[in-house]
């Protein structure tokens, strides 16, 4: 990440002396009780709150379209604003809190940096919980912001027809594949061959699985057309 800043590392132990840089960087405590006892810790789990909560307020938002004076108008949907708003909501979020918690902003990603013994059980834990928590506080003020007209399914992710299950799971499986190794690969101290902005790149891969994943109409939005099928 350009405009690096130093980290306070007093109070953890880090798993090599070259895993000290970088937008996420790679540290973890001795132990899950050694965590819980840091002040650091909960700085961090609230960061992971924090960015969650402005990814999916600003992302989420953008999928808000089809204003029209006619509530049964359907105005076309700009996937492509959408696929852009959520990429540099990622990189921007990540910019804000990378440096605190490491930005992970998502389980999954929590969930790859925990199996590769990065973080704590007790951090990878809290993320999600705080993750969760940002992500549902986000998507309440959203809705109440949104009028009851365009709220529709609110972003809500499903598949479209003639996509199974099966057929969706795997799209997801690879989307999600490629952020992981993106943020492994930003975040790898080792490379001498990267430059410009971490959180960029980052988000440029969201960007990417947007671009792929729904405008290919493997995958669609729940807009405001879905209010009909709504109880």
């Amino acid at each position: 990440m350009s405009g690096k800043k130093p980290v306070d590392h007093s109070n953890v132990s880090r798993i090599s002396d070259e895993d000290t840089s970088g937008c996420c960087y790679t540290l973890r405590m001795a132990t899950s009780i050694e965590d819980i006892r840091s002040l650091f810790f909960w700085k961090a789990v609230f960061a992971e709150l924090l960015g969650t909560f402005i990814l999916v307020l600003t992302a989420i938002g953008s999928t808000v379209q089809g204003w029209n004076e006619d509530p049964n108008a359907r105005d076309p949907v700009d996937l492509v604003q959408i696929a852009l708003s959520f990429g540099l909501c990622v990189a921007t979020a990540v910019w804000i809190v990378g440096h605190i918690s490491g930005g992970h902003i998502n389980p999954a990603v929590t969930c790859a940096m925990l199996v590769t013994r990065r973080i704590s059980l007790i951090r990878g834990i809290m993320y999600i919980i705080a993750q969760s928590l940002g992500s549902i506080a986000a998507a309440g003020i959203l809705k109440a912001l949104t009028p009851p007209e365009q709220v529709g399914g609110l972003g809500v992710t499903g598949l479209n027809t003639g996509v199974t299950a099966a057929q969706g799971f795997g799209v997801e499986m690879f989307i999600t594949m490629f952020l992981v190794l993106t943020v492994f690969a930003a975040c790898d101290s080792k490379r001498t061959d990267l430059g410009g902005s971490f959180p960029l790149q980052i988000g440029l891969s969201v960007t990417i699985g947007h671009l792929w994943a729904v405008s290919s109409h493997f995958l669609h939005f729940c807009f405001r057309a879905v209010v009909e099928y709504l109880p």
